[in-house]
C-alpha cells in the first residue's frame, strides 16, 4: 500500500516532510498541500505532483489523503488534529501537539473517545540511534536505577526575536519529552536557574538557563539551555545509575590532526545532528499507516504532558519558585507510566 499523505502548512519544516516523504521514505506520496499562504502551498506541492486544497478541513476530507501530516503554525495544530481524529485518519502532528493544556486535553479526549490511538506527536529524538541505545542500557538495568540524570542543549546562536520563555517551549521541549521516554517516569516539578547572562545574546534574554527537575521516582535532571554558546550545536546526555552510567555519543566525526593539534567537527544546526531521527521517524510512521497498524511514537498524551511541563517551566522562570506540573491522571487507554 503507498499511503497518500496530505500535508498542512508548507513552510520550511513542511517542505522538509514533503522531501523526505518523497526521496527517502518509501511507500508514501504526498497527495495534497495546503496553506494559508496558496502561492508558498503550490510551490511545495508542484515538484511532487500534488494538489493545492483550500484549507485543512478540506485536505482532511478528500478522498486522496489517507494519512494527515501537520506542520503548520502552532496555534492552528489543535484544530487540524481534531478534525483528523474526527475523521477517523492517522495523524502526525509536529510539536507542540497544541499550545495550550486545554486543547491538548481536547484532543486526549477525542482519541479516546475515538477508541483507537490515530495521533503522533513529532519528538524526533525517541528515534535516534544514541537515544535509543541509552534507553536499551537504561532498561536492561545494567547501570541499576537511575539517579540523576545532566543534560545540555547548546545553539550557536539565535535571532533577535528568540524569547526567554523560548528556552522552555521550543528548545527544552524536546529534553521534557525524551527524558520521560528514557526514564519511564514522569516530571513532576520544575525550576529555572539563572546564572551569569552570556555577553553574546540580545538584551532582553536570559541565557544561558539551568532547568532543574523532579520525576515521580525522585530522579534529579538538571538541563542547561545556552542558546548562544557560539561554537556549535551540541546535545548532551548522561544518565548516572546505582552501578554505573550511560551517556549519549556524539555525532560520528573523523579526528584531524595537524600543526600540533587534533580536533574534531562540531555540528552547527539541529538539522544535521537529527537528520537520521527524522528519516526513521517517517519511515516507521508511514510504515504503520500502511500495515493499519495504531502509532507506537510520541502520543497525544506525550503531547499533552510536554505542553504543560513546558509551561511550568516558563512559570517557574518567572516566578523564580520550583513549580509542580499537576498532569492530569493518565487515561489507561495510554497505558505505561511515560
Amino acid at each position: 500500500m503507498t499511503v497518500r499523505v496530505g500535508v498542512i502548512g508548507a513552510g520550511w519544516i513542511g517542505k522538509e516532510h514533503i522531501r523526505r516523504l518523497t526521496d527517502t521514505v518509501t511507500g508514501a506520496r504526498v497527495t495534497a498541500v495546503t496553506d494559508i499562504d496558496a502561492a508558498r502551498a503550490a510551490e511545495a506541492a508542484a515538484p511532487v505532483g500534488a494538489r493545492v486544497l483550500p484549507d485543512g478541513a478540506a485536505l482532511i476530507a478528500a478522498d486522496d489523503v489517507d494519512a494527515v501530516l501537520v506542520t503548520s503554525w502552532g496555534p492552528t495544530h489543535a484544530e487540524h488534529v481534531l478534525n483528523a481524529i474526527a475523521a477517523g485518519k492517522p495523524v502526525f502532528c509536529e510539536k507542540p501537539l497544541a499550545t495550550t493544556a486545554e486543547d491538548c486535553l481536547r484532543i486526549v479526549e477525542a482519541e479516546v473517545t475515538h477508541g483507537r490511538r490515530l495521533v503522533q506527536v513529532g519528538f524526533m529524538r525517541r528515534y535516534d540511534t544514541g537515544y535509543r541505545q541509552m534507553k536499551q542500557v537504561i532498561e536492561s538495568g545494567r547501570i541499576g536505577e537511575p539517579l540523576i540524570v545532566h543534560c545540555a542543549h547548546r545553539n550557536p546562536t539565535v535571532p533577535e526575536s528568540y524569547t526567554s520563555s523560548m528556552a522552555a517551549l521550543d528548545t527544552a521541549v524536546h529534553e521534557v519529552d525524551v527524558l520521560r521516554w528514557l526514564l519511564d517516569d514522569e516530571i513532576v516539578s520544575t525550576q529555572v536557574l539563572t546564572p551569569r547572562a552570556t555577553s553574546k545574546r540580545f538584551a532582553h534574554l536570559k541565557d544561558p538557563q539551568i532547568m532543574l527537575f523532579e520525576t515521580t521516582k525522585g530522579v534529579r535532571i538538571d538541563l542547561e539551555v545556552f542558546v548562544n554558546c557560539q561554537y556549535g550545536y551540541d546535545i548532551q546526555c548522561e544518565a548516572v545509575g546505582e552501578k554505573g552510567l550511560v551517556r549519549l555519543p556524539d555525532p560520528a566525526a573523523v579526528g584531524v590532526r595537524v600543526a600540533a593539534q587534533h580536533s574534531t567537527e562540531v555540528l552547527t544546526d539541529w538539522v544535521g545532528r537529527f537528520a537520521d531521527a527524522f528519516d526513521t521517524e517517517f519511515r516507521e510512521w508511514v510504515s504503520g499507516v500502511a500495515a493499519g497498524d495504531e502509532p507506537t511514537g510520541p502520543s497525544a498524551w506525550d503531547g499533552y504532558a510536554a505542553t504543560v511541563i513546558t509551561a511550568a517551566t516558563v512559570e517557574a522562570l518567572e516566578s523564580g519558585h520550583v513549580v509542580a506540573t499537576d498532569l492530569k491522571p493518565r487515561p489507561a487507554f495510554y497505558g505505561g507510566a511515560a
